[in-house]
């Protein structure tokens, strides 16, 4: 103990008594001064001071310094009671995470024991490795389930540096890195998590259905069976949902609203919204069967919101074609079921709406500019040619943007190139288009809902109006300010839908024979000269459009290809692999070929005459993106497997494109995608 060295307060309390002698002795000085005698005797009063101050230091140093190491060591032993005492598991490691110390509530928790146990608490908690621990005087939490509770360690790290440095049993120049402890504190949140999970499973969740084709279905049985088929909907309907605990209440003849729990909607989507197929085994002599759109809204802050959202996803689902639900859960927006093709309208009462809508807008407006997607091609090109038409009709300036023709297209952009009877500015690159479009501009997107996909985007910030005619199904990002949109995933092609437009303005539309090959090309290519997704109304376009002046001849012609283009599609069809039994994968070459991207599609249509084989997809380099075309007869929904690759399309022709990848990337992503699909029974 006599090496012991006071520091702090306690030293400067016991160094007192020594400055206490040094004030004495200047005083006993000055009294020597004043008189020598008293001088003497302070003298001796000092002398006799000093030696009862040391007598007393020196006897009662060390019996301080015991009483003060014995207090220091009983609080230690305190603060060690308590932390072993304390009510939440406690547990000390080294920097490998092996245990160095723990309280009793660990080792209840635990049930190891103190002795000679120094294993890593990895042992105890799987997956929490070293790896994971926190930096210096850093924190970390994690959550883990340990004998079927919910916990939540807090873990803290302790730099020892100083107090080894302190301590003087290791030399500091000896040591390489700084040394660390880690504390450990669980907290057992499995209440609070019980909470928590009831809170949301009891949220309310909205949801609404629509019958997508209940007019079509009725049609197809007699008369006097209708009103049983309807109650045999209704029937299914309202007992699917009240046995999961919903409420269905009938608002229209075809459209019903729903609401229930949290916990409902977990089931139906672990159930993946069988109703869809439940409700198309209701038949009772009717031709057709029914078809359900469902759109959902949860966890969107308040039920107005969640009314909302469901009232934005039942038209998404019903852009997508119908028989699908869509559920838009906060920001995330989940699709399920869509396996079966849209039904074609019979009735054109829409399509006479659009369109008096658009000649309103068009009237409106000085100048209209029509632009559709990247790559364009002729189904892009010719439903610009028909809005073109359109606004010269009502004596309206109208001009089309280009600025990536395709083979496909150069035949006819030369065609209207050439021809005086039209303005030389008619067709716009992106420079000429930015400079023009403003905010009196009406601007006309064709063949395509997503902003990304178009031939320039910067157009749809410099003007609020905005028109979208387009027949590929809606996907999560879509052209959201559009003041008009009519989207029909039924419809064969974009020019189908602007053939039926023209028909319906007010001063009667007039194609000057082009213009009329035009869309009547639009129209052969996206069917596949009318064998693919054609419809009554896609005939009745394409008589519309033979009346106007359409040759078929005509357009064979301009559909000629050059030896390159037929050199890359053999190429295709000889690298072609078949995958998974019935699809077939293939890729493209690009070298010597102006147009890889349609060469591609066209050579994804071909594969389709293999047998066995219900999807094809081509893929081909382009530009550093790598292009998938996928095709399909009906067996097969290849939109939602673009869906899942960034892309979209129909149920039988989509695409996805793949910046910075290679094709072999592509193609093990497209493979890995088949394969989660078809596992999961989604395909």
């Amino acid at each position: 103990m006599s090496r012991v060295k006071m520091t702090g307060q306690l030293r400067r309390f016991l160094f007192f008594p020594q400055v206490l002698l040094i004030l004495l002795v200047v005083f006993n000085i000055a009294i020597y001064f004043i008189n020598v005698n008293a001088g003497l005797l302070a003298s001796a009063g000092l002398a006799i001071y000093v030696v009862f101050v040391a007598v007393v230091y020196a006897r009662q140093r060390s019996g301080i310094t015991n009483e003060l190491v014995t207090f220091a060591t009983q609080y230690g032993q305190i603060q060690r009671q308590l932390m072993m005492d304390l009510s939440l598991p406690y547990a000390i490691t080294d920097d490998h995470g092996r245990l160095l110390w723990f309280n009793d509530a660990f080792a209840d928790l635990t049930g190891k024991s103190r002795k000679n146990f120094y294993k890593s608490i990895a042992s105890i908690f799987n997956g929490l490795s070293p790896d994971k621990f926190p930096a210096r005087d850093q924190e970390a939490d994690y959550e883990i389930i340990y004998n079927k509770r919910d916990y939540r360690i807090q873990i803290k790290s302790v730099v020892l540096d100083s107090l080894i440095d302190d301590s003087g049993l290791i030399d500091r120049e000896t040591r390489e890195k700084s040394s660390y402890i880690y504390a450990f504190l669980l907290y057992d949140d499995t209440e609070l998590n019980e909470y928590i999970q009831k809170y949301e499973d009891e949220t309310m969740v909205c949801g609404m259905i629509y019958l997508d084709n209940y007019d079509e279905a009725l049609e197809s049985v007699e008369e006097v069976r209708r009103s049983l088929l309807t109650a045999l909907i209704d029937r299914k309907i309202n007992k699917y949902f009240q046995d999961l605990d919903g409420i269905v209440k009938k608002y229209e003849k075809d459209k019903y609203i729903v609401l229930m729990r949290s916990s409902t909607l977990n089931e139906l989507k672990s159930m993946k919204f069988n109703i869809l197929e439940d409700v198309k085994t209701v038949n009772i002599g009717n031709d057709m069967a029914v078809t359900l759109s469902i759109g959902i809204g949860a966890n969107n802050g308040s039920y107005n919101r969640n009314a909302d959202c469901a009232r934005m996803a039942i038209d998404l689902a019903l852009g997508r074609g119908g028989d699908q639900v869509v559920l838009k859960d906060g920001d995330s927006i989940t699709y399920f079921g869509g396996k079966s093709q849209a039904v074609e309208k019979s009735t054109r009462v829409k399509a006479r709406v659009k369109a008096h809508a658009l000649q309103e807008f068009i009237e409106s407006k000085e100048k209209v500019v029509v632009m559709g997607h990247k790559l364009l091609d002729i189904d892009s090109f010719g439903a610009s040619i028909g809005i073109y038409r359109a606004c010269r009709t009502l004596n309206k300036k109208a001009y089309v943007v280009i600025d990536s023709p395709t083979s496909s297209t150069s035949p006819f952009i030369q065609e209207f190139e050439d021809n005086p009877d039209y303005d030389p500015k008619m067709l716009l690159n992106i420079h000429d288009a930015k400079e023009m479009v403003d905010e009196n501009t009406l601007l006309v997107v064709v063949d395509t809902n997503k902003p990304d996909y178009t031939e320039c985007e910067e157009l749809l910030h410099q003007t609020k109006t905005i028109v979208v005619l387009d027949h590929h199904r809606q996907g999560n990002n879509y052209i959201r300010n559009a003041v008009l949109s009519y989207i029909e995933p039924y419809a064969s092609s974009t020019c189908e839908m602007v053939a039926e437009i023209l028909q319906y303005f007010a001063e009667g539309v007039k194609l000057k024979n082009i213009e009329a090959d035009s869309l009547y090309a639009g129209i052969m290519v996206d069917t596949d000269n009318f064998m693919s997704k054609t419809g009554v109304r896609t005939f009745e376009a394409a008589a519309y459009l033979r009346r106007s002046g359409a040759d078929v001849t005509r357009v064979r012609k301009m559909f000629r290809e050059d030896l390159g283009d037929y050199r890359a599609k053999g190429e295709t069809f000889s690298n072609a692999e078949i995958y998974r039994e019935h699809f077939v994968i293939a890729e493209c070459p690009s070298e010597n070929v102006e147009s890889p991207t349609i060469v591609g599609s066209q050579a994804a249509n071909q594969l389709l005459n293999i047998k066995n084989v219900r999807a094809s997809f081509v893929l081909t380099s382009y530009k550093n993106i790598v292009y998938i075309s996928a095709r399909a007869i009906d067996e097969v929904n290849v939109q939602i497997i673009m869906e899942r690759l960034g892309g979209g399309g129909h149920l039988n022709m989509a695409g996805a494109q793949m910046p910075r990848v290679t094709v072999d990337e592509a193609k093990t992503r497209l493979k890995n995608v088949l394969d989660n699909m078809l596992d999961g029974g989604e395909i």
